[in-house]
């Protein structure tokens, strides 16, 4: 009996064993399987982002560059370059491509790439790039001494990464005026076009501002176009009909990979000289200083042919601040942060302008879908109106605070002490927190002056180049801007109040005072609020002006650079974005800096190698 008990015992715990190993099996072929997909689905991730980049087998992160540490007065170096562009934005991705087909080009960028970035990639998330206030994010918000909330582009395509899209070209009286080579312009606008713009699928919005512009007699309508001509019309976007946005950075696909390096994460810190050889030469730009993403410096160098040069494409913010770091600009602006002086020069950083704008909010009763600017009203009161409708993220996003928007980030520091109560922040707070509550259900009419006379300054605050400069815009100091601004508003109102507008989009018919009293809650930059903003129009203007981040100027023709754009009283040094402009190009400017890119690309090929050249 013993016998038999031991017997059906061990049989037992064999069986035991055995489903214990049955399962261990299962366990393990189920983990594998896991294990497996978790392979796959990282292959496909890691496939899925070469395919992002296999248009651009040129892009590094800039830790993998390999420079040289000294510069001979032969020109050789382990690393030398025709061009060095600063600043892979809206002018330079544009230049590099173009210039890269004859020769060899280092593209640095100081932020990352907008391929993969959904923040940047789709027109549903428009305001959340422009709310990130990280280290990492493709915009760097600033805010003016004028107390306006501002932003300047820190990714691989610049400003074509964070704006509304809005695609047209310049008047022809600006390409007069800037003396453009017509030949080339009708060559590379086109370029442009073919490659990232789109047409639009025109909002129910974007219909109802038509019809009151035209109801108004800013007319006639003009249809779909790029071209810049009085009256009302639809223009092109860089945003497909899928919501993807398209930049900059994709015309690098045409670049030629074997001439052109684009290093991105590298922080440029300023630009590099050789000593002149006597008091009459001029210094000559021999290369940069850049720093990586992981903080180490590395030298860069331009190959010793005379007609090489170091290009500063870095913007209208960007760019007078690396002439200054760089030890260009007024001598006792340089002195005071210790710089040395390369070239003393008053004119850097002088003459900075931007279009003022103000915006008007229109509540409605149902939610109306998301618009960006597709109509424009250009007119002869030397203002733009201009449209936006919806919100575009779900209802979580209501929540969140708004980056540059909100007041709990610090921003309020701007105010002066004596007005920063704490009923005024927390009302600050309490408006920002509402906003997109309303937005969710309406949309704004926007006014911007045209070619604004009041101007600024920039200047360095400290010589570190991640810091933002101290800019000035002076918005309605002359009282010819603030003139159209009052026509502007007028207009705009009457648009809100325009019969055409009401029927579309089902508004109530509401007083002037009423409608601009929605928009002064909105609270939308630091400028103190007075009480009469809804009576006196020029007061409106004055405390509810934004921007539409079309800033300009500090780096102008005959001041700074020559008509070719080359920098005066140095050798070997170009800068081709819109601080060399005394006004912005059109109702919008995208257009015309990226082709400017391509212009000056073909301008330089021409100079150095005739006008076949202009085939590429």
């Amino acid at each position: 009996m013993a016998f038999a008990g031991t017997t059906t015992a061990a049989a037992t715990a064999a069986a035991g064993r055995e489903v214990v190993m049955n399962i261990n099996s299962k366990l393990f072929l189920l983990s594998s399987f896991l294990l497996l997909l978790l392979l796959l689905s990282s292959s496909q991730a890691k496939e899925e982002e070469f395919h992002e980049y296999y248009k651009y087998p040129f892009i590094r992160k800039a830790s993998t560059f390999t420079s040289s540490s000294s510069f001979s007065s032969s020109g050789t170096s382990d690393s030398s370059y025709d061009y060095i562009i600063v600043g892979g934005g809206t002018a330079g991705c544009p230049l590099a491509a173009t210039l890269s087909r004859n020769f060899s080009v280092l593209l640095l960028e100081r932020g990352g790439v907008p391929f993969s970035n959904a923040n940047v990639s789709f027109l549903r998330n428009f305001h959340i790039a422009l709310a990130d206030t990280s280290p990492y994010s493709a915009s760097q918000y600033f805010v003016s001494t004028d107390g306006v909330l501002n932003a300047r582009a820190r990714v691989l395509g610049g400003g074509t990464c964070i704006n509304a899209g809005f695609y047209t070209r310049a008047s022809q009286r600006f390409i007069e005026k800037v003396g453009w080579d017509k030949r080339l312009v009708n060559e590379s606008y086109p370029w442009v076009e073919k490659q990232i713009v789109h047409r639009p699928r025109v909002a129910p919005w974007q219909v109802a501002v038509r019809d009151s512009l035209l109801e108004l007699g800013v007319s006639p309508f003009n249809g779909f176009t790029y071209d810049h001509i009085n009256g009302t019309k639809f223009g092109g976007t860089i945003f497909d009909r899928f919501g993807r946005r398209h930049t900059a950075a994709d015309l690098l696909a045409t670049a030629n990979p074997s001439r052109l390096t684009v290093l991105v994460h590298a922080s440029v810190q300023r630009v590099l000289f050789d000593a002149p050889s006597s008091p009459k030469t001029h210094p000559k730009a021999v290369g940069v200083l850049f720093k990586d993403e992981n903080g180490n410096l590395h030298q860069a160098f331009l190959n010793n042919d005379v007609r090489s040069e170091v290009v500063l494409s870095c913007g209208a913010i960007g760019t007078p601040q690396m002439m200054l770091l760089s030890g260009i600009g007024p001598k006792p602006e340089l002195d005071r942060l210790n710089i040395p002086v390369v070239l003393d020069n008053v004119n850097v950083g002088k003459g900075m302008a931007d279009n003022p704008m103000n915006s008007i909010f229109v509540p409605t009763k149902e939610p109306v879908s998301q618009s960006l600017i597709q109509t424009v009203g250009i007119t002869k009161l030397g203002v733009y109106i201009e449209a936006s409708s919806g919100f575009g993220q779900s209802n979580d996003s209501i929540e969140c605070h708004h980056g540059i928007m909100s007041a709990e980030i610090g921003q309020l520091s701007t105010i002066p002490p004596k007005q920063r109560t704490p009923e005024a922040v927390a009302a600050f707070i309490r408006r920002k927190k509402e906003l997109p509550h309303e937005a969710f259900k309406g949309g704004f009419i926007l006014e911007k002056i045209a070619n604004p006379i009041s101007s600024g300054d920039l200047k360095l605050i400290s010589t570190n180049v991640e810091e933002n400069p101290s800019v000035t815009f002076n918005y309605f100091s002359h009282p010819r801007d603030l003139q159209r601004c009052v026509d502007g508003i007028r207009l705009a109102t009457r648009i809100v109040q325009s019969k055409k507008f009401t029927q579309i989009l089902k508004c109530d018919w509401e007083t002037r005072e009423r409608i601009l009293n929605a928009s002064v809650h909105a609270n939308v930059n630091l400028v103190p609020k007075h009480p009469n903003d809804t009576k006196s129009i020029e007061q409106f203007c004055r405390d509810t002006v934004i921007t539409i981040w079309h800033y300009h100027g500090g780096c102008h023709v005959g001041k700074v650079v020559n008509s070719e754009y080359k920098v005066l009283g140095v050798r070997r040094m170009r800068i081709v974005d819109g601080s060399v402009f005394d006004e912005s190009p059109g109702t919008n400017p995208q257009a015309t800096v990226m082709m400017m890119g391509r212009y000056m690309g073909l301008k330089i090929l021409e100079d150095r190698l005739g006008k076949g050249a202009a085939g590429v």
